[in-house]
């Protein structure tokens, strides 16, 4: 089921009403609704892919209960016991999620690599018919955030199981996130939610504008990049210029808007996520930007992987080793091609100028911080950033390496106009100052955590007024319930 459908227009009423006048008694039978909600909202796209979340659930509750028995009696004896120590099962939950992972989403990757290299590329008695599960990418790492955290002592086991369901299943963040983590998430499972009438308005608007972003903006957005893409040598250097820019919005749009729904519809249930996104586009260099764009992922790779490998503590080589193990990995993790692995290593060797001039983080403070304009040097360090990232993003959404690069030679080398210019690509039916009004809105909003969360219109007639209409042009520029962009992860 995707938020932008009419199933879950008719699903989500129903779904609120339910959670607070009929469960709402308690925090178990809130737990229990939630965990019912999410294998309708899941099953809808493929029930049977119902049973692999229930899979990892159990895995991950069972090894958190054999991880927190064996940390409690090593604490009472001063020993860890052998030979099934806490260490024992973390490392055993990690693999089969892994496991589980690497099957769905990458065995026929290897299998068709090891056929081109060994096979002479016959790689057809090798191949499984293999689905990949949505949002198979986010719960694994949710699941193991949770053994892991558990195993360092950083969060109390759950109650039981159902609050590992819960917390691993919960339908908002199932199918892209934000990652959840345990620490965050599981103290809200095991407590009693109380509908909170601000923090409902806040979700609605939220809602709102991740439906703007992605149903006018990213859908949009993409007909005009998929048209291109698919014939991109027919095309003139400047239409693939501005076709790369256009997927560095819609990409932004797609993800970010997912994002903002999910946390926006959280918030009607009384479930509080992190910010995923907080408008990475006015990043001044690519650190910025990392700290600003898919969060979770960003401190789920920090936490889990980078700080475990050495971080920076180790001298520049190893820190320059790390980041780009880091940023290999997380390209591998968005899907299995050598273009994400490609796209990875390129944000990873950006970072490299910087590790060896051995330049500190920048203080935590958004472009412009005490003016509206920015100045003539955070224009220069935002649209340099932004050139870099639409760069990546390229191989990002490049069908292989030889295709990016030889989208980046007609790019700069193609000097005629072979086909119809990008205005006549979108067939007028896509107002293009929709892309500047989106970045108006969200300039104006740069300092808080969502575009919408304070609008400046004290009227209440006016303020719904403006609602009113952004949800018309949310219905007149709909560019169709296009799948989200992060929902292949």
């Amino acid at each position: 089921m995707l938020f932008n459908s009419i199933e879950f227009a008719a699903f989500l009423p129903i779904a609120f009403l339910l959670y607070w006048l009929v469960c709402g008694k308690s925090g178990k039978t809130q737990n229990l609704c939630l965990v019912a909600l999410s294998a309708v909202f899941y099953g809808w796209w493929d029930w049977r892919f119902l049973f692999l979340i229930a899979f990892t659930a159990l895995c991950t509750w069972a090894s958190g209960i054999a991880i927190a028995r064996g940390n409690a009696r090593s604490s009472a004896a001063g020993i860890t016991p052998p030979p099934f120590s806490p260490k024992f099962f973390c490392g055993a939950n990690i693999v089969v999620n892994l496991a589980v992972l690497g099957v769905f989403k990458y065995y026929n990757f290897f299998a068709t690599e090891f056929a081109d290299a060994f096979l002479g590329g016959n790689a057809a008695g090798l191949l499984l018919p293999i689905v990949l599960p949505v949002g198979i990418s986010f719960y694994t790492f949710s699941a193991l955030s949770y053994t892991i955290d558990l195993y360092r002592g950083n969060v109390a086991p759950a109650r039981g199981p159902l609050e590992v369901f819960a917390y691993l299943s919960f339908f908002p963040q199932l199918f892209a996130g934000p990652i959840g983590r345990a620490s965050e998430l599981l103290p809200q499972y095991e407590r009693r939610r109380v509908f909170d009438y601000a923090e409902g308005v806040l979700g609605l608007r939220q809602m709102l504008w991740g439906f703007f972003k992605k149903m006018v903006i990213a859908d949009n957005c993409a007909k005009v990049v998929d048209a291109v893409w698919a014939d991109y040598s027919a095309y003139n250097g400047s239409t693939l210029a501005a076709v790369a820019v256009l997927y560095s919005i819609q990409i932004y749009a797609d993800f970010s808007g997912y994002s903002d729904m999910a946390i926006g519809c959280a918030r009607l249930f009384g479930i509080r996520l992190r910010p995923n996104f907080l408008f990475p586009y006015f990043s001044r260099d690519v650190a910025e930007f990392w700290r600003r764009w898919h969060i979770s992922l960003n401190a789920w790779f920090r936490d889990y992987l980078y700080i475990p490998l050495g971080g920076s503590r180790e001298g520049k080589a190893k820190t320059i080793r790390n980041t780009l193990i880091i940023f290999a990995i997380c390209g591998f993790w968005h899907g299995a091609n050598w273009t994400f692995i490609a796209w990875g290593l390129f944000h990873g060797l950006l970072f490299v100028p910087r590790l060896l001039a051995g330049t500190k983080k920048r203080a935590e403070k958004v472009v412009a911080e005490n003016a509206f304009f920015p100045s003539l040097r955070e224009i220069v360090q935002v649209g340099t950033t932004f050139l870099l990232v639409t760069i990546g993003w390229v191989f990002f959404r490049a069908p292989t390496i030889h295709d990016a690069f030889a989208f980046f030679e007609h790019m700069l080398f193609s000097g005629t106009l072979a086909r119809t210019p990008l205005v006549e690509i979108s067939s007028g039916r896509f107002p293009l100052v929709f892309i500047p009004f989106l970045f108006l809105v969200e300039w104006f909003a740069r300092r808080r955590s969502f575009a919408l969360e304070r609008v400046p219109v004290r009227n209440v007639v006016l303020r719904w007024a403006a609602y009113l209409v952004l949800v018309c042009v949310i219905l007149q520029y709909d560019g169709g319930s296009e799948q989200f962009v992060y929902f292949q992860f």
